[in-house]
């Protein structure tokens, strides 16, 4: 057991190789807790994408005999707001809930992780629920260009679609699912974080009774590997046009990524961001525009997003490109002020909220392999100065990303 005293997070690995986070809020009468399985659509079967969605689904209805309404119930009659899914890397079940009813809410969770009933009769809503969520997406542009520019940013399997493709959904059946589930979805690389007004001690001994002896284990996870930049446009029946770029960024453990953030956070940060003011305000050429990081173990891009007309396309493209290049000439002391502001006041909102703090818990420990207190995120962004700042930025500036856009095909378009 490790721990921060200055905050009591505490970690603890189990016999299965299970890793439980912990941080106490004692002031809360709630708690949050999320639960990480690295069976996610990155390392689904080849020509079984979507494995890991229908998984998550199909595990979700009913466990320990119940069926899908009295399993439900049972969560309902505690209070316990629950989820599921699947995302590119793993596979979640979260619950938000009254501190006080975790000792009888977290054997129904487990129950949900370990002993799902698996019905053939449930298999089919739950595929059928998946491809329906796949269809959505032509109706759903802006989410149709992020799954398409995900898709391209990498050559290895990061790039898949947690929707998985129709192909591979409608060759699933509950055996190949089954099948996967036992090569997949195990103790080892696992990750429960949980935090809120519970006592430590209590959530040892309740983790430990109810995972203590889960085995399994995953397959090793594999390296990111980014596509070379290039452009392509998807033609879509849409009144707009949707650009997305990405560009390779810091993975997640460097120590500079905090600089790469406050970059991130002057171009798009509110509405003093450079982004918002030269393609929005400045020139009127958009209706949507933004950037962020993103992050898988190993690698890390960042996005820029907007949402224009067709006619427009082409110079809010050169705009957004021009824009993330003129970061390497430096950014100025009101910039920075305002954008370690912005995240200041983020991180001390997420750590203050149970749910926020648990999901910053795991994403440390799944992205960095660390525990990061809040106290140390908030010091480190306090510490940047303006010079260093700069100099990072000449130093790393960003080079040619990969470009989609989604619309109709002519002029700017494509």
């Amino acid at each position: 057991m490790t721990s921060d005293s200055r905050v009591s997070v505490h970690r603890e690995t189990l016999p299965g190789g299970l890793t439980l986070l912990f941080e106490p809020m004692p002031w809360l009468s709630s708690a949050s807790l999320a639960l990480f399985v690295p069976m996610g659509a990155a390392t689904d079967p080849a020509g079984q994408e979507g494995s890991a969605a229908v998984h998550a689904a199909w595990a979700g209805k009913a466990a320990d005999g119940d069926d899908a309404r009295a399993f439900s119930a049972a969560f309902d009659r505690l209070g316990v707001r629950r989820g599921y899914g699947a995302e590119r890397n793993y596979s979640t079940v979260s619950a938000s809930l009254l501190a006080e009813t975790l000792p009888r809410a977290l054997p129904l969770i487990t129950a949900q992780l370990r002993r799902p009933n698996l019905t053939d009769s449930d298999f089919r809503s739950a595929r059928q629920l998946a491809l329906q969520e796949l269809a959505s997406l032509e109706d759903q542009p802006a989410s149709r260009l992020g799954e398409a520019l995900s898709a391209a940013t990498f050559e290895s399997g990061h790039g898949r679609s947690a929707f998985g493709t129709k192909a591979g959904l409608e060759q699933l059946d509950p055996a190949s699912v089954r099948a996967d589930r036992a090569e997949r979805h195990g103790a080892a690389g696992s990750v429960l974080a949980l935090s809120g007004g519970c006592d430590r001690e209590e959530v040892r001994f309740l983790v430990a009774e109810q995972f203590g002896d889960w085995q399994g284990g995953t397959p090793p996870a594999e390296t990111p590997v980014f596509s070379a930049p290039g452009r392509q446009h998807i033609e879509a029946d849409t009144a707009q046009v949707q650009i997305g770029l990405s560009y390779r960024a810091l993975p997640p453990e460097h120590p500079d990524t905090v600089l790469q953030s406050l970059g991130t956070a002057v171009l798009s940060g509110g509405m003093g961001a450079r982004l918002f003011s030269e393609v929005r305000e400045k020139r009127g050429l958009v209706y949507a525009v933004g950037a962020s990081g993103r992050a898988v173990g190993g690698a890390g891009w960042t996005v820029g997003y907007a949402s224009t007309t067709p006619a427009r396309a082409e110079e809010t493209l050169n705009v957004m490109q021009a824009e993330f290049s003129r970061l390497a000439e430096g950014v100025t002391a009101e910039e920075l002020q305002r954008a370690r502001q912005g995240l200041l006041t983020r991180l001390v909102m997420q750590g203050e909220a149970s749910g926020a703090r648990t999901s910053m818990l795991a994403g440390d420990w799944l992205l960095r392999g660390r525990v990061e207190t809040v106290r140390d995120k908030l010091d480190r962004l306090r510490a940047v100065t303006l010079e260093q700042l700069n100099e990072w930025l000449a130093d790393n500036p960003y080079g040619d990303p990969v470009t989609v856009t989604l619309g109709p095909a002519g002029e700017g378009a494509g």
